[in-house]
């Protein structure tokens, strides 16, 4: 019986040593996974977003408060990083500069039988951990409707669907540095 419990002993040791070897390693070899998208060093704790004002030549006047609190909500929601009134970390300020309506598919007649409403907005990115990745960039995106429509009936549709293309734009051109 004593050989047999000396047996169960070693393997119960050796079993032990295995689990403290295997969390050790795993400690010191740490893989960090996100699934937001967020490249961000371990420095980085808060973000500011300053009001971007409207100067656009057509201006819609809730634009600049929408697209403000959109960009700050996709921030809080795909980061960990707290938000500040100033001086964050990461700072984002600039203004929305084109808010236009075009004709696209002009068909017989010179009749455009479809319209693009195309937004605009100059972003300065401010990474107050690494002066390197600061820049100042143009970002655009637009959403095509049909001519029949006016502006006034499908803007509170459109408007959403366009901030969204942009903050995503802005969030993959600063956070997660694509």
């Amino acid at each position: 019986m004593i050989l047999k419990d000396k047996i169960i002993l070693k393997r119960i040791v050796l079993f032990a040593f295995v689990i403290l070897l295997a969390g050790n390693l795993s400690t010191s070899c740490k893989i960090s996974y996100t699934f937001t998208g967020a490249n961000l060093s371990a420095d980085i704790k808060t973000f500011s977003v300053y009001y971007f004002p409207n100067r656009a030549r057509l201006v819609n006047p809730t634009l600049s408060q929408m697209f403000t609190e959109d960009l700050r909500d996709k921030l809080q929601r795909q980061t960990s990083l707290d938000e500040v009134a100033e001086n964050g970390d990461l700072v984002f300020e600039g203004q929305i500069t084109g808010y236009e309506v075009r004709p696209m598919a002009i068909q017989k007649d010179d009749l455009a039988a479809q319209n693009r409403l195309t937004i605009t907005v100059k972003v300065k990115y401010s990474n107050n951990k690494n002066q390197e990745e600061n820049f100042e960039q143009s970002f655009s995106a637009f959403e095509d409707f049909e001519s029949t429509q006016t502006l006034s009936d499908i803007e509170d549709g459109l408007v959403p669907e366009i901030l969204k293309k942009l903050n995503e734009d802005i969030f993959n051109a600063t956070i997660a540095n694509w």
